[in-house]
Protein backbone atom coordinates (compact mmCIF):
# COMPACT_ATOMS: atom_id res chain seq x y z
CA UNK A 1 0.00 0.00 0.00
CA UNK A 2 1.36 3.39 -0.99
CA UNK A 3 0.93 6.37 1.33
CA UNK A 4 1.27 9.85 -0.10
CA UNK A 5 2.61 12.28 2.51
CA UNK A 6 1.48 15.86 1.97
CA UNK A 7 4.21 17.82 3.73
CA UNK A 8 2.90 21.22 4.85
CA UNK A 9 6.00 22.55 6.59
CA UNK A 10 9.65 21.92 7.29
CA UNK A 11 11.44 20.99 10.49
CA UNK A 12 13.97 23.52 11.79
CA UNK A 13 17.16 23.80 9.72
CA UNK A 14 19.20 22.87 12.79
CA UNK A 15 17.35 19.56 13.24
CA UNK A 16 16.80 18.43 9.67
CA UNK A 17 20.24 16.87 8.95
CA UNK A 18 20.11 14.52 11.94
CA UNK A 19 16.41 14.12 12.85
CA UNK A 20 14.75 14.58 9.47
CA UNK A 21 12.03 16.67 7.89
CA UNK A 22 8.34 16.30 8.71
CA UNK A 23 7.68 13.80 5.92
CA UNK A 24 10.54 11.52 6.93
CA UNK A 25 9.37 11.57 10.56
CA UNK A 26 6.17 9.84 9.42
CA UNK A 27 8.07 7.35 7.29
CA UNK A 28 10.00 6.42 10.43
CA UNK A 29 6.86 6.35 12.61
CA UNK A 30 5.08 3.97 10.23
CA UNK A 31 8.02 1.75 9.28
CA UNK A 32 7.37 -1.94 9.68
CA UNK A 33 3.73 -1.71 8.58
CA UNK A 34 4.42 -2.62 4.96
CA UNK A 35 3.82 0.80 3.41
CA UNK A 36 5.60 2.49 0.55
CA UNK A 37 5.80 6.28 0.72
CA UNK A 38 6.03 9.29 -1.55
CA UNK A 39 6.45 12.78 -0.10
CA UNK A 40 4.88 15.80 -1.80
CA UNK A 41 6.12 19.10 -0.36
CA UNK A 42 2.87 20.99 -0.83
CA UNK A 43 4.18 23.86 1.32
CA UNK A 44 6.57 24.45 -1.60
CA UNK A 45 3.67 24.08 -4.07
CA UNK A 46 4.67 20.57 -5.12
CA UNK A 47 1.33 18.77 -5.33
CA UNK A 48 0.47 15.32 -6.66
CA UNK A 49 -0.79 15.21 -10.23
CA UNK A 50 -3.71 12.98 -9.26
CA UNK A 51 -5.26 11.67 -6.05
CA UNK A 52 -4.83 8.13 -7.38
CA UNK A 53 -1.04 8.43 -7.02
CA UNK A 54 -1.44 6.94 -3.53
CA UNK A 55 -3.75 4.48 -1.80
CA UNK A 56 -3.94 6.72 1.29
CA UNK A 57 -2.93 10.26 2.14
CA UNK A 58 -1.32 11.76 5.26
CA UNK A 59 -1.08 15.49 5.99
CA UNK A 60 1.73 16.63 8.28
CA UNK A 61 2.17 19.41 10.79
CA UNK A 62 3.31 22.91 9.91
CA UNK A 63 4.42 26.18 11.50
CA UNK A 64 1.66 27.86 9.47
CA UNK A 65 -1.95 28.27 10.57
CA UNK A 66 -4.77 26.76 8.56
CA UNK A 67 -6.24 30.27 8.27
CA UNK A 68 -2.96 31.90 7.14
CA UNK A 69 -2.63 33.65 3.79
CA UNK A 70 -0.28 31.06 2.27
CA UNK A 71 -0.34 30.06 -1.39
CA UNK A 72 -0.58 26.34 -0.67
CA UNK A 73 -3.65 26.52 1.61
CA UNK A 74 -6.47 26.86 -0.95
CA UNK A 75 -5.20 24.16 -3.33
CA UNK A 76 -4.58 21.85 -0.37
CA UNK A 77 -8.15 22.36 0.84
CA UNK A 78 -9.42 21.57 -2.66
CA UNK A 79 -7.25 18.43 -2.71
CA UNK A 80 -8.61 17.37 0.70
CA UNK A 81 -12.18 17.71 -0.53
CA UNK A 82 -11.32 15.69 -3.64
CA UNK A 83 -9.69 12.90 -1.62
CA UNK A 84 -12.62 12.86 0.80
CA UNK A 85 -15.20 12.72 -2.00
CA UNK A 86 -13.31 9.86 -3.65
CA UNK A 87 -13.36 7.87 -0.37
CA UNK A 88 -9.58 7.46 -0.22
CA UNK A 89 -8.39 7.11 3.41
CA UNK A 90 -6.84 10.28 4.79
CA UNK A 91 -4.97 11.01 8.03
CA UNK A 92 -4.12 14.45 9.42
CA UNK A 93 -1.77 15.35 12.28
CA UNK A 94 -1.70 18.76 14.04
CA UNK A 95 -1.92 21.19 11.10
CA UNK A 96 -3.25 18.23 9.10
CA UNK A 97 -5.97 17.69 11.73
CA UNK A 98 -6.87 21.37 11.47
CA UNK A 99 -6.79 21.83 7.69
CA UNK A 100 -8.95 18.76 7.10
CA UNK A 101 -11.54 20.14 9.52
CA UNK A 102 -11.42 23.58 7.92
CA UNK A 103 -11.61 22.24 4.36
CA UNK A 104 -14.72 20.24 5.24
CA UNK A 105 -16.56 23.09 6.96
CA UNK A 106 -15.18 23.23 10.50
CA UNK A 107 -13.53 26.11 12.35
CA UNK A 108 -9.87 26.54 13.30
CA UNK A 109 -8.83 29.35 15.62
CA UNK A 110 -5.90 30.59 17.67
CA UNK A 111 -6.93 29.25 21.07
CA UNK A 112 -7.51 31.92 23.69
CA UNK A 113 -5.98 29.84 26.50
CA UNK A 114 -2.62 29.64 24.78
CA UNK A 115 -0.25 26.82 23.97
CA UNK A 116 -0.02 23.09 24.56
CA UNK A 117 3.66 22.11 24.43
CA UNK A 118 5.25 18.84 25.44
CA UNK A 119 3.73 15.71 26.91
CA UNK A 120 -0.06 15.83 27.23
CA UNK A 121 -2.53 13.16 28.32
CA UNK A 122 -5.86 12.58 26.59
CA UNK A 123 -9.01 10.66 27.37
CA UNK A 124 -9.24 8.36 24.37
CA UNK A 125 -12.46 6.42 24.76
CA UNK A 126 -11.80 5.88 28.46
CA UNK A 127 -8.13 5.06 27.97
CA UNK A 128 -5.39 7.54 28.92
CA UNK A 129 -3.08 8.22 25.99
CA UNK A 130 0.06 10.37 26.31
CA UNK A 131 1.46 12.24 23.30
CA UNK A 132 3.72 15.17 22.63
CA UNK A 133 1.98 18.34 21.46
CA UNK A 134 3.07 21.65 19.98
CA UNK A 135 0.16 23.92 19.09
CA UNK A 136 -1.72 27.09 19.84
CA UNK A 137 -4.35 26.69 17.12
CA UNK A 138 -7.25 24.31 17.69
CA UNK A 139 -10.26 22.92 15.88
CA UNK A 140 -12.97 24.70 17.84
CA UNK A 141 -15.88 23.44 15.71
CA UNK A 142 -15.78 20.10 13.92
CA UNK A 143 -17.55 19.87 10.55
CA UNK A 144 -20.69 17.84 9.96
CA UNK A 145 -19.84 14.16 9.75
CA UNK A 146 -16.91 14.35 12.17
CA UNK A 147 -16.92 12.62 15.55
CA UNK A 148 -14.54 13.58 18.39
CA UNK A 149 -12.78 10.53 19.81
CA UNK A 150 -10.22 12.06 22.20
CA UNK A 151 -10.08 15.12 24.44
CA UNK A 152 -8.59 16.70 27.52
CA UNK A 153 -9.59 19.84 29.46
CA UNK A 154 -7.39 22.02 27.24
CA UNK A 155 -8.33 20.52 23.85
CA UNK A 156 -11.91 19.37 23.30
CA UNK A 157 -11.30 18.05 19.79
CA UNK A 158 -7.98 16.28 20.21
CA UNK A 159 -8.77 13.55 17.67
CA UNK A 160 -11.63 12.85 15.30
CA UNK A 161 -12.95 10.41 12.77
CA UNK A 162 -14.95 11.27 9.66
CA UNK A 163 -16.92 8.09 9.21
CA UNK A 164 -14.35 5.70 7.77
CA UNK A 165 -12.86 8.30 5.41
CA UNK A 166 -10.52 10.32 7.63
CA UNK A 167 -8.77 10.05 10.98
CA UNK A 168 -7.13 13.12 12.52
CA UNK A 169 -5.21 13.90 15.68
CA UNK A 170 -4.04 17.21 17.15
CA UNK A 171 -0.93 15.93 18.95
CA UNK A 172 2.29 14.65 17.36
CA UNK A 173 2.88 10.87 17.47
CA UNK A 174 5.86 11.45 15.14
CA UNK A 175 7.67 13.60 17.75
CA UNK A 176 10.03 11.74 20.04
CA UNK A 177 11.97 13.34 22.89
CA UNK A 178 15.01 14.40 20.79
CA UNK A 179 12.85 16.18 18.23
CA UNK A 180 10.70 17.89 20.85
CA UNK A 181 13.83 18.99 22.70
CA UNK A 182 15.12 20.44 19.44
CA UNK A 183 11.89 22.35 18.86
CA UNK A 184 12.04 23.77 22.37
CA UNK A 185 15.55 25.03 21.72
CA UNK A 186 15.05 26.31 18.15
CA UNK A 187 11.44 27.48 17.91
CA UNK A 188 10.25 27.91 21.47
CA UNK A 189 12.12 30.89 22.89
CA UNK A 190 10.23 34.15 22.50
CA UNK A 191 7.20 32.37 21.04
CA UNK A 192 6.02 29.93 23.71
CA UNK A 193 5.95 31.12 27.36
CA UNK A 194 9.11 30.14 29.22
CA UNK A 195 7.11 28.37 31.91
CA UNK A 196 5.61 25.99 29.34
CA UNK A 197 9.00 25.32 27.78
CA UNK A 198 10.43 24.51 31.21
CA UNK A 199 7.52 22.20 31.95
CA UNK A 200 7.88 20.46 28.57
CA UNK A 201 11.62 19.97 29.11
CA UNK A 202 10.95 18.40 32.50
CA UNK A 203 8.75 15.70 30.93
CA UNK A 204 11.03 14.73 28.04
CA UNK A 205 12.03 11.50 29.79
CA UNK A 206 8.44 10.41 30.42
CA UNK A 207 6.90 7.80 28.09
CA UNK A 208 4.52 8.66 25.26
CA UNK A 209 2.23 6.44 23.23
CA UNK A 210 3.68 7.06 19.77
CA UNK A 211 3.64 3.36 18.85
CA UNK A 212 -0.01 3.09 19.84
CA UNK A 213 -0.86 5.94 17.48
CA UNK A 214 1.33 4.51 14.73
CA UNK A 215 -0.62 1.27 15.01
CA UNK A 216 -3.93 3.16 14.90
CA UNK A 217 -2.87 5.12 11.81
CA UNK A 218 -1.66 1.97 10.05
CA UNK A 219 -4.85 0.12 10.96
CA UNK A 220 -6.96 2.97 9.63
CA UNK A 221 -5.15 3.00 6.31
CA UNK A 222 -5.50 -0.76 5.94
CA UNK A 223 -8.97 -1.37 7.39
CA UNK A 224 -10.60 2.05 8.01
CA UNK A 225 -10.80 1.16 11.72
CA UNK A 226 -9.05 3.11 14.52
CA UNK A 227 -10.20 1.05 17.50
Amino acid sequence: MKIGILQTGHSPDELRPTLGDYGSLFEKLLQGHGFDFEIFSVVDMRFPDNITQADGWLITGSKHGAYDDQAFIAPLEALIREIYAADIPMVGVCFGHQIIAQALGGTVEKFGNGWAVGRQTYDWGGEEVALNAWHQDQVTVLPDGATPIAANPFCANAAATYGNRAFTVQAHPEFGAPFLDGLIKTRGKGVVPDSLLTQATATLDQPVDNKLLADKIARFFKTRDVS
